[in-house]
Order: structure tokens, then C-alpha cells, then sequence
């Protein structure tokens, strides 16, 4: 078995990039859009993982062991909901405080904020929980966060 891709339903485009690539960093790898389905799947990878498999960008079909997200995008509105259903992404990052500064100067809440120097969650636009983890040992806990409260679900 390999793993491939997870795929989330987005409602839009613009936002979803915003979130996830201006915010967390990832960096768009191919899209493709079908006129006769009236959709568009973009997929997103971390600078991190593509370094290590010496993934450029230009291959195609995307390699494998590449973990990838396909942000699937149907034309015609739908309202999603369950996104906490879903479950949540993870991923780990050099400097939790760092994301968590950068993702709530852009306006997103941090609903569970890293207090331990380790762990955090904040939403994607459409209600996508996503794990924040500290790579290697916990950071020292520092204000804001150390005496932050949750909010909302996460």
C-alpha cells in the first residue's frame, strides 16, 4: 500500500490558497481543471517533503511518496459541512509560535493554541482542522499562547 493524497472539498478557490499555501506554506504542484465534470482539483505539497524526494515541480504524474493534498473544487455551490468528521491534517513545523503569529496576523483563530510549546489546531476556511506539531523537542512556553484559552472545537 502507498499512501497518495488526501483530498478536501473547498467552496473557494482564492481563500483556500490563501489559507494553505500563503499560511501554512505549501506550494501548489498541478491543477486540473475539467470542463465536462465542472471541477478543479489543485495539489499542494510542502517545500520540506518536495526537498527530500528532489521533487521539482515539473514532474508529472506527481511522484510517488510524495504526500500531497488534492483541494477539490466543484464548480456549482455546494454547502459542506462536517468538516470536524473529517478528522484533521498534521503537520510539523520548525517553529510552532512562528506559524501560529503568522496564521492569526492573517485573521484565522487559533482554537487550540500551542500553551505546551508542541501542539496547536486552526481551521481552513471551510472548517478543516489542521495540527500544528513542533519538530523535535517542545518549545519553551512563552505569552500569548502559554496562557491562552481554546476556542471553539478543533
Amino acid at each position: 500500500m502507498e499512501y497518495l493524497h488526501t483530498m478536501i472539498r473547498i467552496s473557494d478557490v482564492d481563500e483556500s490558497l490563501r489559507f494553505f499555501c500563503d499560511g501554512l506554506g505549501l506550494q501548489e504542484i498541478r491543477r486540473y481543471d475539467s470542463e465536462a465534470g465542472r471541477f478543479t482539483l489543485i495539489f499542494l505539497a510542502s517545500r520540506d517533503d518536495m526537498k527530500r524526494g528532489g521533487f521539482t515541480g515539473e514532474e508529472s504524474p506527481i511522484p510517488s511518496g510524495l504526500p500531497t493534498i488534492e483541494l477539490t473544487h466543484n464548480w456549482d455551490p455546494e454547502e459542506y459541512s462536517g468538516g470536524r468528521n473529517f478528522g484533521h491534517l498534521a503537520y510539523r513545523v520548525q517553529d510552532i509560535y512562528a506559524v501560529c503569529s503568522h496564521l492569526a496576523g492573517m485573521g484565522y483563530t487559533i482554537h487550540r493554541p500551542p500553551r505546551d510549546g508542541r501542539m496547536a489546531f486552526v481551521k481552513s476556511p471551510d472548517g478543516i482542522s489542521v495540527e500544528l506539531l513542533q519538530s523535535g523537542e517542545a518549545r519553551e512556553p512563552q505569552e500569548p499562547w502559554a496562557s491562552m484559552e481554546n476556542s471553539g472545537s478543533w
